[in-house]
């Protein structure tokens, strides 16, 4: 735990966290200055080191802050226990539109994050995703019963079968070098109902 910065308020905290997702987000990793995030969130570049010693510290933290604000309003909106996998899926819609709120640029860091080809950090990246996304699917799986789906679905592939079509959702709208948030929303609902018209059982 970063003592320094959590030390500070939590609208400066937010300040600094909303500055370097927005700076990591349009860059590269290597090609974001922490000067620029520093003059974003409105301190001293010598400020900044202070709170965070090389930017390596700085973007692991905000890229673990991602999961942690992610899980926190996941679970606000029970996310997690819901029996209904649908019902899920569309509750984390309304608590990412929350998320959004508040940390405008943080979907953006976390899709340029996942494909930064920078050794540096890449691998500890893809270590830390796979550790969160471990930790979520399993708290769903819990709780997915098999009566809300067509007879004879494996669960487990279908689940699978989602993730893979997110991840190729996200990795073409990094392709195009155009994050739009909203369209993204909009996008995934419709896959929500659509995936609802093939898995879910008939009343």
């Amino acid at each position: 735990m970063n003592e320094k910065f959590y030390s500070l308020p939590i609208e400066k905290q937010r300040a600094i966290i909303n500055a370097g997702y927005r700076v990591f987000s349009q860059n590269s990793y290597k090609n974001s200055p922490m000067s620029e995030i520093a003059e974003a969130a409105g301190i001293s570049k010598s400020l900044l080191f202070y709170y965070f010693h090389n930017k390596k510290e700085l973007y692991m933290f905000l890229w673990d802050k991602c999961a942690e604000i992610t899980i926190e309003w996941m679970t606000q909106y029970n996310c997690y226990s819901q029996e209904n996998l649908f019902d899920s899926m569309e509750r984390g819609m309304r608590a990412k539109m929350e998320i959004i709120h508040k940390y405008p640029e943080m979907a953006s860091f976390t899709i340029k994050a996942f494909y930064e080809k920078d050794m540096e950090i890449s691998a500890a990246v893809q270590e830390s995703y796979h550790k969160y996304f471990n930790f979520k699917a399993d708290k769903a799986r819990i709780n997915f019963d098999p009566k809300y789906f067509i007879p004879g679905l494996d669960i487990p592939m279908m689940y699978r079968e989602m993730y893979w079509a997110s991840e190729g959702y996200l990795w073409e709208m990094v392709q195009r070098g155009d994050v739009d948030i909203d369209q993204m929303a909009e996008d995934f609902k419709k896959l929500i109902k659509f995936w609802k018209s093939i898995y879910q059982r008939k009343e």
